[in-house]
């Protein structure tokens, strides 16, 4: 096995929904592309040894990764349905949305349960996202957290 493992040099989120985003879900995303950017783990079944870079987007209900080489050329194609995902997105929706409101009403105790709650369906999406891509793309489970992050931020039904 080669000791040169595969990683995201850069991430494009492609979609309308990132137009609507809140403060907080910006703050999210952001965050999640700087640390995807920092550290990952991403191995495309077909290349290996791939720096490459992700456009990850929603089209007709499916989770698209279109993985390329740096210089864009494509490299592997991945389409996953959605559906898998939608009750966690649900879920973490509700919980962003809690937690603002939290904030605004300055509820510390409130906050760090909310907090807590959020690791927690994070863990639940980076594991189904892990489960998903077996076998098309091997990811760490920093990397699935942070892509379940992103995938959430392209979910938005505003």
């Amino acid at each position: 096995m080669s000791t040169v493992k595969g990683r995201l040099v850069r991430i494009i989120l492609e979609g309308e929904s990132l137009h609507r985003l809140s403060p907080l879900q910006e703050a999210d995303v952001e965050q999640a592309v700087k640390d995807l950017q920092g550290e990952n783990e991403f191995i495309p079944a077909t290349q290996p040894g791939l720096q490459s870079l992700l456009h990850l987007s929603i089209q007709e209900g499916r989770l698209v990764f279109d993985i390329r080489g740096l210089d864009e050329m494509p490299v592997q194609l991945v389409i996953l349905a959605l559906g898998p995902f939608k009750m966690l997105i649900k879920d973490y929706q509700m919980l962003l949305d809690s937690y603002a409101q939290a904030v605004a009403e300055g509820r510390e105790a409130r906050i760090q349960a909310i907090d807590m709650g959020r690791r927690g369906l994070h863990n639940e999406g980076a594991e189904l996202m892990m489960e998903r891509l077996k076998g098309k793309v091997e990811i760490d489970f920093q990397t699935a957290r942070r892509l379940f992050t992103l995938v959430c931020s392209l979910h938005q039904k505003l």
